[in-house]
């Protein structure tokens, strides 16, 4: 299967479960995996035949921004359901959050959360 992927998408939004990280909001960092068969779109060399990697990240974008979650789980089940509803190309997203700035008191480069979901995980 191929994929489109976006590493490093960068998006300020208010989810934790601190009252601070709801009201101040946060810097998060979305590695998108686009798992769908691009065959097509390698023959044809035509946009309509692919997924826009442009309109994967306004997606995720929207997504992250729209409400505001405690849990990184239900803020990447919410992308990840966006994507799989919005582009029927895709058949599996691999969606990992991650959350630099954590409020933790430790030395660490991210927390994160990686799910991954198909067509069947759709409600």
């Amino acid at each position: 299967m191929d994929k489109i992927i976006v590493k490093g998408l960068k998006v300020f939004a208010f989810h934790g479960v601190n009252p601070e990280e709801q009201e101040n909001g946060q810097l998060f960092i979305l590695d998108i995996e686009a798992h769908a068969n691009l065959n097509k779109a390698c023959k044809t060399d035509n946009l309509e035949d692919t997924i826009s990697y442009a309109k994967i990240l306004k997606t995720a974008q929207r997504v992250m921004t729209a409400q505001k979650d405690f849990l990184l789980e239900r803020v990447a089940q919410r992308v990840a359901q966006a994507l799989l509803e919005e582009y029927d190309r895709l058949e599996i997203v691999d969606i990992t959050i991650k959350k630099p700035n954590a409020p933790i008191n430790a030395d660490f480069e991210y927390t994160a959360v990686n799910i991954i979901r198909g067509r069947d995980s759709l409600e």
